[in-house]
């Protein structure tokens, strides 16, 4: 019957190929040299793979071990967090490795976090922000609550939102070119954004305009990004409401359309599978969904 290598090995694989010496982790894993190379050679045997090419100077993975490194390291990383987790909390909460939107987490979810924090002072967050969907293998995150069609393979994606948008522009930029987006409006002045490569053109598509935006307007990598342009004068850009209404409150933007239109993609909560039996995930996913249907 197979058995899973021993975490000793895999610390000890771990710190190898990081230290490039097995004198070196064995002083801080605490063991002898001897002890260090005996728990490779054994993964090696048990693998029957090379997972280090041995030279004068250092220890080099093949490439057998580093693809093994990047299977195993976000595991060890896993494991010493759900270690502290037990340890400090003692089941009952923990901390919670959460990547957002930067725009989302910003606008939306960070305004409501004191009230998630007041009942559960258990739980940390420790939010981090990549633009994109996050890859779980290169980093120790839990969950991320990305922009997507939720369609990931092998990960599970909980619908938290819809995106629904209008456009949206400062004042002064309304007094020259008009409070509407129509066949007139400057093409360089539709501000465009990551998250929506080809939001104009749907758009006018949703609005029945009957010309083509174009692409000439400034693009910018993140909404929040997009959302300053418009405020400063540069031009007419896509919001959701969470994100205009508070400029819209200072007299800063002004919304151009009642109309609201739902971009086809979403927010999602997605994580692997061994995340979901996490407790800290587990009532951070409840509260999260029962926001999104208030």
């Amino acid at each position: 019957m197979y058995r899973a290598p021993s975490t000793m090995s895999l610390l000890c694989l771990e710190a190898s190929a990081r230290l490039g010496s097995f004198t070196a982790a064995a002083q801080e894993l605490h063991l002898t040299q001897g002890a260090v190379s005996r728990q490779i050679q054994a993964l090696e045997e048990r693998l029957d793979v090379r997972l280090f090419t041995r030279r004068r100077d250092a220890l080099v993975p093949t490439d057998a071990g580093r693809y093994y490194l990047d299977e195993v390291t976000p595991l060890l990383q896993r494991l010493e967090r759900a270690t502290v987790n037990v340890m400090a909390f003692k089941g009952r909460g923990g901390g919670l490795a959460l990547s957002v939107g930067a725009s989302l987490g910003a606008y939306w979810l960070i305004p409501h976090l004191p009230a998630f924090t007041r009942a559960h002072g258990e739980i940390t967050l420790n939010l981090s922000t990549r633009v994109g969907p996050v890859d779980f293998k290169t980093g120790a995150i839990d969950a991320s609550l990305e922009f997507g069609d939720g369609q990931r393979p092998r990960l599970h994606s909980d619908f938290v939102a819809a995106l629904d948008l209008s456009p949206y522009a400062a004042p002064a930029w309304v007094e020259r070119h008009g409070a509407r987006v129509d066949a007139s409006t400057p093409r360089a002045a539709l501000l465009n954004h990551h998250t929506l490569p080809d939001g104009w053109e749907q758009w006018f598509e949703f609005e029945q305009i009957g010309t083509s935006p174009g692409r000439d307007g400034p693009r910018f990598e993140i909404m929040s990004m997009a959302l300053n342009a418009a405020v400063a004068g540069l031009g007419v850009v896509l919001l959701p409401a969470y994100m205009a209404q508070d400029m819209v409150q200072a007299g800063r933007l002004q919304r151009l359309s009642p109309r609201v239109w739902r971009y086809a993609k979403g927010y999602y909560l997605v994580y692997p599978e061994e995340s979901e039996r996490l407790p800290a995930l587990q009532t951070f996913r409840a509260w999260l969904l029962g926001l999104a249907r208030e």
